[in-house]
């Protein structure tokens, strides 16, 4: 098969909502895309505040919520189809929801990936495609860079901005890619207090002081002076980024004042060193206006907002694509950017 109609599911660390693609992937003498309909369903205050505190959880309470997060994705999935009258549709590929993440210690769980979301959907699933990195010694993250290379490689860097900030690039032939720093994750950890879900357009941060004290802990943390392949999670933050926020007991506004800075600095230290350069930007992120004049302004190279789908549903499209290159036995998976021993096509096959 070189044309593939492919539904692509995507939840990530900012918990925005699950993302959902319907998409065409067409091979000649390079791979080609066409996103058909996409949609993103926001979870409700239950499921928000579950996936919120996956990590404090036993496992036996993690098993019975895996369960739950399977049936829902189906329900959902289901729904997505009918309501868009999908009728051709070769597969679902799906990265589920990240629960636990610490490949230091050889472990990433995603919910939501068993085998009974294939006898939900009565199609063909795949997914779970961390796993097999990590036990290959690889961070299992990130993996959405292939897709960069295959898809997207007219750009000199493509940079989500998410739940973190990760970038990938060509340098010496090779596919780098790391995660730069936590975004959404903080961000929207902190308006939480003032009965929001998100600062809309960076405007509260805009309002806000830097405290320098702070922008200084914070770019001084020891991550950021560590050589990839390096990958962050929920776990670091609440280690790192939270206590240090918390005692300085700063007003809101000034605390994202001072984490946007700290944004801006982590990623354009990464892409302001070529001014020939131009900087795919992606991801929820994007429409935080103020986060975005930050980067700008600090930044040498060539900024870029694609098209809305692009934006919201290029983490979704790509798992949509690792999907396609499992099936065909394909790497998808590069050793240059996890770290892993070989190059390899990671993901689980399921059939109804």
């Amino acid at each position: 098969m070189n044309e593939y109609n492919v539904i692509g599911v995507m939840s990530g660390t900012s918990l925005d909502g699950l993302d959902l693609v319907y998409v065409s992937f067409k091979f000649g003498d390079v791979w080609k895309f066409q996103i058909k309909t996409s949609e993103t369903l926001e979870y409700d205050k239950i499921w928000q505040n579950t996936l919120k505190n996956l990590v404090k959880f036993s496992p036996s309470v993690l098993k019975a919520i895996d369960k739950d997060y399977t049936r829902y994705l189906g329900k959902q999935i289901n729904n997505f189809i009918e309501k868009h009258q999908i009728t051709e549709l070769d597969f679902v590929s799906s990265h589920g929801h990240t629960a636990l993440h610490k490949p230091d210690k050889g472990i990433t769980y995603q919910i939501g990936n068993q085998s009974s979301l294939c006898k939900l959907l009565n199609k063909a699933v795949v997914c779970n495609f961390r796993v097999q990195d990590v036990e290959l010694g690889g961070q299992g993250a990130p993996l959405v860079p292939i897709g960069d290379e295959l898809l997207f490689n007219e750009y000199s860097y493509c940079l989500n901005l998410g739940g973190f900030a990760n970038i990938s690039f060509n340098k010496d032939r090779k596919r780098l890619a790391y995660d730069i720093c936590p975004v959404n994750i903080v961000l929207n950890h902190y308006v939480v207090a003032l009965g929001l879900n998100y600062d809309d357009k960076g405007f509260l941060a805009s309002s806000g002081q830097v405290n320098e004290s702070l922008l200084n802990k914070l770019n001084a943390l020891d991550f950021y002076n560590q050589v990839y392949p390096k990958s962050l999670g929920l776990e670091w933050v609440q280690a790192n980024i939270f206590p240090i926020c918390d005692s300085f007991k700063l007003e809101v506004k000034d605390t994202l004042r001072t984490f946007v800075e700290h944004i801006a600095i982590q990623i354009t230290s990464q892409v302001s060193n070529n001014q020939n350069g131009t900087v795919l930007i992606t991801g929820g992120g994007v429409y935080n206006d103020f986060l975005m004049e930050r980067i700008k302004s600090l930044s040498d190279s060539k900024i870029i907002s694609p098209s809305k789908n692009i934006i919201e549903f290029k983490e979704a499209l790509i798992f949509a694509f690792l999907g396609v290159l499992r099936l065909r036995n394909e790497i998808n998976c590069l050793k240059s950017v996890t770290g892993a021993s070989i190059n390899h096509s990671s993901g689980n096959i399921f059939y109804p």
